[in-house]
C-alpha cells in the first residue's frame, strides 16, 4: 500500500509540473485537424454514385490507348468475322466505311490481330523491292509499339520472320527469327502497303498478300493464309463514349497482366465491377455513372483541343499542330521517372493511333492538323474554307490533304465520299497561275471547282496535311504552310 500511495503521489506531482508548463486542457478547446472546418457540409448527396462517376471519368482518360486499339479488334471480330492471325488487306485506299481515328486514304491498309495466350506467333514480312514495300507498327495491348516494320524498322526493309512471344516466355527462340517479346498477350498491327514507282494501288494490294501470320507451333506446316478485304464493308473501329466503353475496358483488363503503374487504378475499377476473372454485370447506378463519365470525358478532351497549348503549334505564327504530339522524350509512353502525363497521353491517343516507338527529327511522314483559320478562329461546321497549296511542297514522295470530322476524328460520309486530295490528283485540279492549287473545304463546292473540293457534309472539319518523305525545309520549319481562310 505504501508503494502504491507513493507512486500515486509521484504521478500527481508530475501532472502538476506539466500543468504549470503547458496549462491544463480547457473546456471548449478542439484538436488541430482531423475534421473539416466548423459548419462544413458535404456537397455530395449520393456517395455511391459520386465515387463511381469520379473513378469512371479518370479511367476513361487513363485507358485511352488500350481502348482505342481494342476497339479495332472488337470491330474486326464482331463486324468482319476476323479471327486471330487472319490478315485484313484493303484492295484499295480506304473510304469513310473505315470508321477509324485519323486514317489515311492514300495507301491501302493492312491490319491483323493475335493472342499470345495461345503461344508465340510468327509474322513473315516480304522484302522491300521494285514491287512495293510495307511499313507500320506492331503494338501491344496498351498501344505501345513493340516493333516498327519497314526500311527503318526491325527488318530494315529486308523482310524476314518476326517471332512474338508472350509475357514471361522462357521457351526456345529458333534460329532465323527476329525475336520480339511482348509485355501483353493481345497484339495488333497496322501497315501501309506502299506502291513502288510506276505501280498502282492494285499492285500494292497484291504485294500485301505476301504477308503470313501463324503460330510458331504451326511453323513446320503453316496453314493457308486467310485474307479479308473489307473495302465495301463498314469497319466501325471508333471507341464508344457511353457505358459500352467500360465493357471494352473489362475485356482488356480480364486478359492483360497488371502493370505496376496501373495497380491503383485497377483496384479502383472494382467499384465499377471491372475485375479480372469476374463477369461484368454493373447495376443501374454504376451504368448511369459510367455513361455520364464517358460522355464528359469526350467533352473534356474536345475542350482540351479547342484550347490547345500554344507550345503544341508546329509554327508559332500558324495554326497547325502535329498529329504526333510526343512526350518530352519524343516517345509516346508519356512516362517519366516520377510520373505519368495522364492528360497528354489521353489527348494524343484520342486523335491518333499506331504511333512509332519514337519520333525522329526527320520523320518519314509528318501530319499537320489545322486547328484554326488564319485569324485564330476554330473551324466551324457548315462553313467554307480554302487553302493555297504551294507549287513546291517540301516532300520527296507526295502530299495529301485529308479532312476529318472533328467530333469523331474519322472520315466524313458524303455524297461523293471524297476524303482526300493529293499531289496524285493535281492533273485533275484547276491550278493557279503560279502553279499552286487552291483546295476548298466545306459543305458546297465553289462553281466550277468540284475537282478542287473536299466535302464536309455539315460536319466540323479537321483538315490534315500529310507530308510523305518530308524534306529538310519542313523539318527545320523554314517552310511554312499557309493557314486556312474562311470563304464568305
Amino acid at each position: 500500500m505504501h508503494r502504491i500511495r507513493h507512486f500515486t503521489v509521484t504521478l500527481l506531482a508530475i501532472a502538476v509540473l506539466a500543468g504549470s508548463e503547458v496549462g491544463f486542457a480547457q473546456e471548449g478547446m478542439e484538436t488541430q485537424g482531423g475534421q473539416p472546418p466548423p459548419g462544413s457540409r458535404s456537397s455530395i448527396q449520393d456517395f455511391d454514385y459520386q465515387i463511381k462517376y469520379q473513378r469512371a471519368f479518370e479511367a476513361v482518360l487513363w485507358n485511352m490507348p488500350a481502348i482505342a486499339i481494342y476497339s479495332f479488334r472488337r470491330a474486326a471480330f464482331d463486324n468482319l468475322g476476323v479471327k486471330d492471325n487472319d490478315i485484313i488487306a484493303y484492295s484499295a485506299p480506304a473510304t469513310p466505311k473505315l470508321e477509324a481515328i485519323t486514317a489515311n486514304s492514300s495507301t491501302p491498309y493492312i491490319t491483323a490481330f493475335t493472342d499470345l495466350q495461345k503461344g508465340p506467333v510468327v509474322l513473315e514480312l516480304p522484302a522491300a523491292s521494285e514491287e512495293g514495300s510495307v511499313y507500320g507498327q506492331v503494338v501491344d495491348a496498351w498501344q505501345l509499339t513493340i516493333a516498327d516494320v519497314g526500311p527503318s524498322g526491325l527488318d530494315k526493309g529486308k523482310g524476314g520472320k518476326l517471332l512474338f512471344t508472350p509475357p514471361g516466355y522462357t521457351g526456345e527462340v529458333p534460329a532465323g527469327y527476329i525475336h520480339v517479346p511482348s509485355p501483353n498477350y493481345r497484339i495488333a498491327l497496322a501497315f501501309r502497303s506502299v506502291r513502288a514507282p510506276g505501280k498502282s494501288a492494285a499492285d500494292a494490294y497484291q504485294y500485301a498478300k505476301q504477308l503470313r501470320m501463324y503460330y510458331l507451333a504451326e511453323a513446320s506446316h503453316p496453314p493457308q493464309q486467310r485474307f479479308i478485304d473489307p473495302i465495301d464493308k463498314v469497319y466501325p473501329t471508333l471507341p464508344f463514349y457511353d457505358e459500352r466503353h467500360f465493357a471494352d475496358m473489362h475485356a482488356v483488363m480480364s486478359v492483360e497482366p497488371a502493370r505496376p503503374q496501373d495497380k491503383v487504378m485497377i483496384g479502383m475499377l472494382r467499384s465499377l465491377g471491372i475485375e479480372k476473372s469476374k463477369p461484368f454485370a454493373p447495376d443501374e447506378v454504376t451504368k448511369k455513372a459510367m455513361r455520364q463519365a464517358a460522355i464528359d470525358a469526350w467533352f473534356y478532351l474536345q475542350h482540351w483541343f479547342d484550347n490547345l497549348p500554344k507550345d503544341k503549334l508546329y509554327w508559332p505564327d500558324r495554326h497547325y499542330a502535329s498529329l504526333l504530339m510526343t512526350d518530352e522524350n519524343k516517345r509516346f509512353s508519356f512516362e517519366y521517372a516520377d510520373s505519368i502525363d495522364l492528360i497528354g497521353r489521353a489527348a494524343e491517343y484520342f486523335w491518333c493511333t499506331y504511333m512509332p516507338k519514337a519520333l525522329s527529327d526527320s520523320p518519314a511522314t509528318q501530319y499537320l492538323m489545322a486547328m484554326a483559320d488564319k485569324n485564330g478562329k476554330p473551324l466551324d461546321a457548315g462553313q467554307n474554307y480554302k487553302i493555297d497549296v504551294p507549287a513546291q511542297m517540301p516532300v520527296k514522295q507526295f502530299w495529301a490533304l485529308t479532312v476529318y470530322n472533328r467530333d469523331t476524328m474519322s472520315f466524313i460520309y458524303s455524297d461523293t465520299n471524297r476524303t482526300t486530295l493529293s499531289s496524285y490528283d493535281l492533273d485533275a485540279m484547276k491550278k493557279n497561275a503560279d502553279g499552286s492549287v487552291t483546295i476548298y473545304v466545306g459543305p458546297k463546292a465553289p462553281a466550277g471547282l468540284d475537282s478542287n473540293w473536299i466535302p464536309t457534309a455539315g460536319k466540323r472539319p479537321l483538315p490534315a496535311m500529310r507530308f510523305y518523305g518530308g524534306t529538310e525545309a519542313l523539318n527545320d520549319k523554314s517552310f511554312k504552310l499557309p493557314d486556312f481562310e474562311r470563304v464568305e
